[in-house]
């Protein structure tokens, strides 16, 4: 029997506004076009992971507001299981994103109900998270939620994903705990409080991994990522030239479709050429839940 991938963290309603550019502080510009899309990191990486076709659990909370409703509902539909998201009194969390006509975006997060998520819903779904294949976990939620689903996995030897999204500083505990971490350009030199102010990604990784890190991914955005497995060099793994036209939810296209690549029985180079090829694909379209691909999409993708 296939173990599930379960997902601790956000579920959100993205916001998204259309313009020709980020406008700066204190400006405002004309916007082209907007939507409302469904989002959050931890709900972005359960789709990404579900539409490849692993079985995923989501641990989360929305509101019981209106956008409650459509979040569980779009989760479903996407194939992921909602038996462990809860409603909570008050808003779901929102998502405000700028995306402007080269892809780039500028997001402010309202966490929500997300706020909600604790310790005690962890130990309400103790046996969920004793069986799953892989857990994987981000920063929208509550820290001391991510503290205790990182000793949890580490003291039952279940395989942990950890997103350190947003950027902040982490205690060196919580990255020694988990079995991969993935930050990207901006979020390792938070986790290494300033001392890998270096340009050079592999050093960085290397100071990283001094640290304690087992396994390290340093997504790149459109060149890749930089795979660090413990007690080895640091090696390029190669994104796929795309045209973009939003980058939101590309990290997350990135995470789920790790995590299904590792569980699927790919090498982690092999793992991480799959996601990024998955990230390629989604960063082609608009939105965040709605660019993730299916996998017959994904080996089209590779095949050419």
């Amino acid at each position: 029997m296939v173990k599930p991938i379960v997902v601790v963290g956000s579920i959100n309603i993205d916001l998204v506004a259309c313009s020709e550019r980020i406008p700066a502080p204190g400006e405002t510009i004309s916007g082209s076009v907007f939507n409302t899309y469904f989002g959050g990191k931890g709900a972005n990486q359960a789709v990404a992971a579900a539409k490849l076709g692993h079985p995923v659990i989501m641990i989360g909370k929305v509101g019981n507001d209106l956008f409650g409703s459509q979040l569980e509902q779009a989760l479903e539909a996407a194939g992921v299981s909602i038996q462990c998201v809860q409603r909570t009194r008050g808003a779901s969390g929102v998502a405000l994103i700028i995306t402007d006509r080269s892809g780039e975006n500028s997001i402010v997060v309202v966490p929500g109900a997300n706020g909600e998520l604790g310790p005690a819903d962890l130990e309400k779904y103790r046996d969920i998270l004793l069986n799953a294949g892989m857990i994987l976990t981000q920063l929208e939620v509550p820290f001391c939620v991510v503290e205790q689903v990182a000793g949890f996995a580490c003291s039952h030897n279940i395989p942990l994903l950890l997103d350190p999204a947003p950027a902040r500083e982490l205690p060196t505990q919580v990255m020694q705990d988990a079995t991969w971490v993935t930050p990207n350009e901006v979020e390792i030199r938070h986790l290494l409080n300033g001392a890998g102010a270096n340009p050079n990604e592999a050093l960085a990784a290397e100071q990283l991994a001094a640290k304690g890190v087992r396994n390290i991914v340093v997504k790149l955005g459109s060149r890749g990522v930089l795979l660090k497995q413990e007690n080895e060099t640091a090696i390029p793994v190669p994104g796929f030239p795309v045209k973009a036209v939003d980058t939101t939810g590309a990290g997350d296209a990135f995470n789920g479709a790790f995590a299904v690549g590792l569980l699927s029985g790919k090498s982690p180079v092999q793992s991480a050429k799959f996601a990024n090829a998955v990230a390629a694909i989604s960063v082609t379209r608009r939105g965040a839940q709605p660019s993730m691909p299916t996998r017959n999409e994904v080996e089209t993708f590779l095949s050419k």
